[in-house]
């Protein structure tokens, strides 16, 4: 916990690169090759905004806050930006890498930083453990496409209201796993995750994300209880966009059509293909053409319906098709296990979050539906 009697320091660390590759479909942007073609593609940087809304949040909620913060994009123009008085801690080349954050989380926590807040994804916690090990409590601010870590709060305002507790001594720290996705197998539509290791962070319940949790064969049954029942009510008039998972692919396969396991698709109700591993531009240009729905089902352990894992269903979509136009699926196994029982939503709209938020119906079974909260 942080000392009362002296200042409260919070390092401040931005990647700039992460959650790039997300609206473009590249399932991440580890690696030179896959940002060069995530910008070939037109990708736009999210991190600057995130971390922008986490400051502001933190502005807002309490002065006297020490602030180390990494040169440039990595965060000072945030800082600049904002107008806050800040200590730059270490320096960056014209292009950023893995290796920036790991050295400048070190140089933060030896400046005694009291917390080192990050915006970036699982790649980027990852690096901060690196170079902080568990000595110094460390914040996730979601930003990456990756975001399966359970050292990531649920959103920038989470994560500023998490910030402020911690420094006021109002909640402890925990040890949070710090998982890593092989990005050359989620491109395959393979899910590989290994347990990187521990960071310490805040313990500020359900404002911070849990760990992703794996599809067990147990819910094998209840997969095939919803694919039938949605086959059946199916619109053959409609376009389906699927989200990933495997309960989508479930659907798919019920419909005899072929579904990307990690991937964003799009079917006819007749169960005509009408896209693979799409990406936002390719949504957006086949919305409108027939009346259309989303159908996305909750990432296990965590709850979100947006904003992890599916970016390519960006806030300009979901406003295109229409949030009245949103089907939720999942086993009542995955939403009976959700610690709390809710639904998360983070699109990175927040006009669009707060229409997503209240209570929602989720096909859990044949004929079988579940009323949840969305927050």
């Amino acid at each position: 916990m942080p000392n009362r009697n002296d200042a409260q320091k919070v390092g401040f660390l931005v990647n700039p690169i992460a959650g790039m590759g997300g609206a473009v479909g590249l399932k991440g942007t580890d690696g030179k090759k896959t940002l060069r073609e995530a910008i070939r593609k037109g990708a736009q940087s999210v991190c600057s905004e995130r971390g922008l809304r986490y400051l502001k949040e933190v502005q807002r909620r309490s002065k006297g806050i020490e602030l180390l913060v990494a040169p440039g994009k990595m965060g000072e123009n945030i800082a600049d930006q904002l107008r806050l008085e800040h200590e730059l801690v270490g320096r960056i080349g014209r292009t950023t890498t893995s290796e920036d954050s790991v050295r400048i989380a070190r140089l933060m926590k030896g400046r005694r930083a009291d917390l080192i807040v990050f915006c970036g994804g699982d790649g980027t916690a990852r690096d901060v453990l690196k170079g902080v090990g568990r000595d110094t409590p460390a914040l996730g601010v979601p930003a990456g496409v990756k975001i399966y870590s359970s050292v990531f709060a649920i959103n920038p305002a989470a994560a500023a209201e998490s910030t402020v507790a911690f420094l006021h001594n109002e909640i402890p720290d925990r040890l949070g796993e710090v998982v890593d996705v092989d990005e050359a197998a989620f491109r395959e539509n393979r899910l590989s995750v290994k347990l990187f290791g521990y960071l310490t962070t805040l313990d500020s319940g359900p404002l911070m994300q849990a760990s992703k949790s794996a599809t067990g064969s147990s819910e094998d049954t209840e997969l095939d209880a919803i694919a039938e029942y949605f086959q059946e009510n199916i619109d053959p008039s409609y376009t389906y966009i699927l989200g990933p998972g495997s309960t989508l692919e479930r659907i798919a396969k019920r419909l005899g059509a072929k579904k990307t396991l990690l991937g964003i698709d799009a079917i006819k109700g007749n169960g005509t293909l009408l896209g693979m591993d799409m990406d936002e531009t390719a949504l957006l240009g086949l919305v409108g053409k027939n009346p259309t729905r989303i159908v996305v089902s909750p990432i296990g352990g965590q709850g979100f319906l947006f904003g992890r894992g599916n970016q390519q269903i960006s806030p300009d979509v979901i406003r295109e098709v229409g949030i009245e136009n949103i089907t939720v699926v999942g086993s009542r196994n995955k939403i009976q296990a959700l610690r709390p029982r809710r639904l998360l939503t983070d699109s990175g709209d927040d006009e669009i979050d707060r229409e997503l938020r209240g209570y929602i119906r989720v096909i859990t079974g044949y004929r079988e539906e579940m009323v949840v909260k969305v927050e």
